[in-house]
């Protein structure tokens, strides 16, 4: 009695393979062979944008200052991975290279707790410049 319903499982598994290995005719096509889509050249990449720690390294050339500013880390609770200083840095010259700065004079970068919506943030200020060459 035990043996049937497995007997009747494999039969059934069985006759579900041979089903899907049912010889397969090629189909041939009245339609025209598709054309491949032109290639779109990528757009540039803009300039990578240097970050200066000190204010001594920029005397001598040339900039233009176009304002502050800020990138952030942000922790949200206590579970979460602690606000990195590194991605807050990749942010604040990621938000100079929207403003076509190419330097970042970097005033400050820390840690605080108490920010609204966040349980410790990583906070990167600086000044976006427009370096220009001699």
């Amino acid at each position: 009695m035990r043996a049937l319903p497995i007997c009747l499982l494999a039969l059934t598994l069985s006759g579900c393979t041979l089903l899907n290995r049912s010889p397969v005719e090629p189909v041939e096509s009245t339609a025209p062979p598709v054309k491949p889509e032109p290639v779109r050249p990528k757009a540039p990449r803009p300039a990578p944008v240097k970050i200066y720690t000190k204010a001594e390294a920029l005397v001598g050339k040339p900039f233009r200052d176009l304002g502050e500013v800020t990138g952030e880390a942000c922790q949200s609770s206590s579970q979460d991975s602690p606000p990195n200083i590194a991605t807050a840095r990749k942010r604040m010259q990621i938000n100079a290279s929207k403003m076509k700065a190419n330097a970042v004079l970097q005033h400050s970068c820390e840690i605080i707790t108490g920010a609204p919506d966040c349980y410790r943030q990583a906070v990167c200020v600086g000044s976006a410049l427009k370096v220009t060459a001699q």
